[in-house]
């Protein structure tokens, strides 16, 4: 059975840690889904950001918003997000345990972050 691909949208500046956390989680061995390394290494001009993005969108089967404390205002996350919906990529939120983080506008909804979730979700 194949797994689920999953595209990761997060706050690139503040919160590399937990898509770092998430990636982990895909490669345990009963790991429902996997994650392509697909975020940009290096800086790009606008236009050729948001094209990669949005390919690498569309060739997921669903996008994770990973949510930290600014994640509701970062830029990337924002256009990822609309990329998502007009690519009508299946979006939720996965929310940290212990965190009050407020949600992203159009990206579905707020799951807490468990092993178990993540499990039934994605499988």
């Amino acid at each position: 059975m194949a797994k689920t691909r999953v595209f990761i949208s997060f706050d690139y500046d503040n919160d590399r840690e937990l898509k770092e956390g998430l990636v982990g989680q895909s490669r345990l061995a009963d790991s429902p889904f996997s994650i392509a390394n697909w975020s940009l290494q290096e800086a790009a001009p606008q236009p050729q950001w948001e094209r990669e993005a949005e390919s690498r969108i569309r060739q997921s089967d669903l996008m994770i918003v990973i949510l930290g404390n600014n994640t509701h205002q970062a830029p990337g996350v924002l256009k990822e997000v609309v990329m998502a919906v007009r690519n009508r990529v299946r979006i939720f939120q996965l929310k940290p345990q212990n965190r009050n983080c407020r949600p992203v506008a159009n990206a579905g909804p707020v799951i807490d972050w468990t092993w178990e979730n993540l499990k039934r979700l994605l499988a």
